[in-house]
């Protein structure tokens, strides 16, 4: 793989006469990742429970004597390279998927890492775009452990994860939590990290699943987080917790527990907010059951809490649609399935199920079947393995 890619690299940027292993190129990696439980929770201070995946981006990288930045990606060779200078980075819809690491190069210099030197970067993803397993956040914390280790910049990879959130809310202009960079910064193999996103605490929580496989089932429909209704989503959660503040002394939706909610829900004066606020609250709640489940190798109860999860996505926060309810659905009715939902921000994208080893054949043969009947066209599966953080390769 690596040999491959600087030669790709080669090929487009002409450095013909560099060898693989002299240290001027060099190649990188960062994970997708996946959420297990704990959607639309993590801008509303709640709790989120991803993981890192084996799957994510690579990147070979030269610097070069100028300030110019050459983007390359190997998933949209017909786009071409795509340039700009360090000094003039600003979001241009025509450099399309280049604006996520021209954001984090932005957001570096905004924070005040200067970079003095134009990079080449060549980039190659095995996460499917548009999936909802985070190709952008994966380009993003990629592009900035890059950088951080081509110039020795001294920040950890929490704040690497809080300088990709911040690129993507003011140069992207979604308005995403924190989740996403943090889990793909702070992967680590073999366990889901259970993330507190008022105050980033954390804790590394094994994922004991044994006898049992991760299946991803993407949808393929395409949507964009920048033009989906994410960012209403977001403000119909802010508006309510405007409501609940005249009654509750809270900062944010996730303080609340269900009973809590209950009790003062009335004072939100918009029934769409209400039912917004109620997903945040009750789903913050299902991912701390979910956790303190796994701990206890209760894997039943961890699957109903990601089914309930489904349905609280599906019916009060409005954000799944037919192709994700059908594979869940489907996914439901198959032997050896622990439990389904879908994951990411969505409005297309994934789903996750956790099942039983001896029958995921099975399971993507059936589902996949019924999928296709009712949509009209295949999903695609992926039987994954939970990964680390960004590395040098």
């Amino acid at each position: 793989m690596k040999e491959q890619l600087v030669n790709k690299f080669k090929e487009v940027f002409g450095e013909q006469e560099t060898v693989i292993d002299s240290g001027d190129i060099q190649t990188f990696f960062a994970p997708g990742r996946v959420n297990l439980i704990g959607e639309h929770t993590d801008y509303n201070g709640g709790h989120v429970f991803p993981c890192a995946l084996t799957i994510g981006t690579y990147a070979v990288i030269k610097k070069n004597p100028d300030k110019l930045l050459r983007f390359y990606s190997m998933n949209f060779q017909q786009i071409g390279v795509i340039s700009s200078t360090i000094e003039n980075l600003q979001y241009d819809k025509g450099d399309d998927w280049a604006n996520y690491p021209k954001a984090v190069i932005w957001a570096l210099e905004q924070k005040g890492y200067k970079i003095q030197q134009g990079m080449d970067i060549l980039y190659y993803g095995n996460i499917p775009n548009q999936s909802g397993l985070s190709s952008s956040a994966s380009i993003e914390v990629l592009t900035g452990y890059i950088v951080k280790e081509l110039f020795h910049f001294n920040f950890d990879m929490v704040e690497l994860a809080k300088i990709c959130q911040y690129a993507e809310n003011q140069f992207i202009g979604v308005n995403c939590g924190i989740m996403d960079q943090f889990a793909i910064a702070m992967g680590k193999k073999g366990y889901a990290i259970f993330l507190d996103t008022t105050n980033l605490t954390y804790e590394y929580a094994p994922l004991k699943l044994k006898g049992m496989k991760i299946v991803i089932a993407n949808t393929n429909k395409k949507r964009g987080l920048g033009d989906s209704k994410y960012n209403e989503r977001r403000k119909e959660c802010e508006t309510a917790l405007l409501d609940l503040q005249s009654v509750a002394n809270i900062q944010s939706l996730g303080e609340l527990n269900e009973e809590e909610f209950e009790a003062y829900k009335s004072t939100i004066k918009d029934p769409i907010c209400r039912k917004r606020a109620k997903h945040a609250v009750y789903e913050n709640q299902r991912t701390i059951q979910a956790v303190e489940a796994l701990k206890n190798n209760d894997i039943y109860l961890f699957g109903q809490l990601m089914n309930a999860s489904h349905i609280s996505l599906r019916d009060d926060y409005e954000v799944t649609g037919y192709e994700l309810d059908t594979l869940v659905e489907a996914a439901w009715k198959q032997k050896g399935v622990f439990g389904s939902r879908m994951t990411g921000a969505g409005f297309g994208g994934c789903t996750v199920s956790v099942v039983d080893e001896n029958l995921v054949e099975r399971f993507i043969d059936e589902v996949g079947k019924e999928y296709e009947k009712k949509v009209g066209y295949k999903a695609d599966f992926y039987v994954v393995d939970v990964g680390k953080g960004p590395e040098r390769i």
